[in-house]
């Protein structure tokens, strides 16, 4: 490594969503960044369908911060796509499935609610779904959702700094961490401020670990199905969303007790049989993936400086929403380290004590 590139602004460790969305901003701000990440294909982000959806849960509630996270999220994918020379943002809407009478009752009572007639549709629109999928007892559709490539979107960033020579790929190693008075040093790098991105592993972070972390284990299925044609997500039992050349996402299971991030028979099994009960048409399965999530108490992303030690900062939590998440609060976070620019205490770490 030349000398020049041995003196930086920031040290980034991890490259998964949360520290590629952070290096971006960063560098966006004129800051010289390093990140330390070593590949793994099952990171959450090369295993996560990247899905952006603005209507959740069993009582069909907008997620939070929907109506800033949305907008802001569609205009950093594009730039991303632009200064990479990729397409990774997917604009789709979601048919979701309604079971019961009472459940497409309180989907229409919602549609009438003030803020939500933007997101959400009365009628939905089957299209090729309704040939090649048994029927339900109603759908409903939501708009100005999305399904983003997040691991294509880490791969190309990570050639991006490859080429720029900013990014060592190992294992970060604490041991090879000195943590001087007015910054720190990383082998032969020597930095203001090391930002962890670690997603799950986090839990094992010397200097963190006294956050609430989770994580949670989640295993997909990619799959063909030759002529299908579907161009929206369905969301019935399983996710089922479009890729490519006739690529399905399938996913996902969701367990807090694991004891490893392989996928497993259970899984595979699982997922197979939930997609036979939806799906009429013939499929192959490609592959299965497993990952664990980070996983947060409060569902809020962690973001600030080590109370004790402000050379030291976290960017992570950002979960099963991080498509919609990453891009806002990686510029908050920015902000927040350029610009000492204060955090709000519903992502402020210093809301849990040490």
């Amino acid at each position: 490594m030349a000398e020049s590139n041995n003196h930086i602004d920031f040290l980034l460790i991890g490259q998964g969503l949360a520290g590629t969305l952070l290096a971006y901003f960063l560098a966006q701000a004129g800051k010289r960044v390093h990140v330390v990440d070593q590949y793994n294909k099952r990171a959450a982000t090369q295993v996560a369908a990247g899905i952006i959806n603005p209507i959740t849960g069993r009582r069909y509630v907008k997620s939070w911060r929907v109506d800033e996270l949305i907008p802001f999220a569609r205009e950093t994918y594009h730039a991303l796509e632009s200064k990479l020379d990729i397409a990774i943002y997917h604009e789709r809407n979601i048919l979701r499935t309604l079971f019961n009478s009472r459940e497409e009752n309180d989907w229409m009572a919602r549609t009438g609610e003030e803020g939500y007639e933007h997101y959400m549709l009365d009628r939905a629109g089957l299209k090729a779904y309704a040939e090649k999928t048994v029927p339900a007892y109603s759908y409903g559709e939501v708009r100005h959702s999305a399904q983003v490539d997040v691991g294509k979107l880490a791969d190309a960033y990570r050639a991006h700094l490859r080429e720029q020579n900013a990014i060592t790929e190992e294992r970060f190693d604490f041991e090879k961490l000195e943590i001087q008075e007015e910054g720190l040093r990383y082998g032969e790098l020597e930095a203001r401020t090391a930002v962890f991105c670690e997603g799950y592993r986090a839990k094992d972070n010397p200097f963190f670990n006294y956050l609430p972390f989770g994580g949670a284990k989640g295993e997909v299925l990619i799959v063909r199905i030759p002529e299908a044609g579907f161009e929206k997500i369905l969301k019935h039992r399983v996710f089922i969303v479009p890729l490519q050349d006739s690529l399905y996402w399938i996913g996902s299971t969701y367990n807090w007790k694991y004891e490893d991030d392989s996928p497993t028979t259970e899984g595979r099994d699982y997922l197979e049989a939930r997609l036979r009960d939806v799906l009429e048409a013939p499929f192959e399965i490609v592959e299965h993936r497993a990952a664990i999530r980070p996983a947060v108490k409060d569902r809020r992303p962690f973001l600030g400086r080590h109370p004790e030690l402000p050379q030291l900062a976290i960017f992570n939590g950002l979960g099963t929403k991080g498509a919609s998440l990453g891009p806002f609060w990686a510029r908050r976070m920015a902000d927040f380290l350029t610009e000492n620019v204060k955090l709000e205490e519903a992502v402020d770490i210093g809301r849990f004590e040490r």
